[in-house]
């Protein structure tokens, strides 16, 4: 068995409309086909590829000490750090952009409206 990529992250809220948009508006990503599950939800897609899988409840996750959710981070791969960073600032919306040590790489650090840590990698320029 070899991993080859992350497939996709699922993620419980109780803001679905709110989240459904915020990743639309912010990240890019379009709502699209979704198996009829019996609970509410929203797959959104970049380039083909169901990547955020939303599932819609009712109470908050557990966010106990002892039920903390141990991922601190998910990323995506992007081009146009620029518009990227400008849409951010124009938006009002946070974010923190750093550079990796030794390759260069721009991460831009955003967080979803239910507070999950988003940072979206741009290649090193060239």
């Amino acid at each position: 068995m070899k991993i080859d990529k992350l497939d996709h992250v699922n993620i419980r809220t109780t803001q679905l409309d709110v989240l459904i948009a915020w990743y639309e508006d912010v990240l890019g990503l379009k709502a699209g086909p979704r198996p009829d599950f019996p609970f509410p939800g929203a797959w959104l897609y970049a380039d083909g590829a169901a990547v955020v899988h939303l599932v819609g409840i009712d109470e908050a996750p557990a966010t106990g000490t002892e039920e903390k959710l141990k991922l601190e981070h998910f990323a995506f791969t992007a081009s146009g750090a620029e518009d990227f960073e400008n849409f951010l600032h124009e938006h009002g919306e946070q974010y923190r952009r750093t550079v990796q040590p030794g390759t260069g790489t721009v991460s831009i650090n955003v967080w979803d409206p239910d507070g999950n840590h988003i940072h979206v990698d741009f290649p090193a320029a060239g």
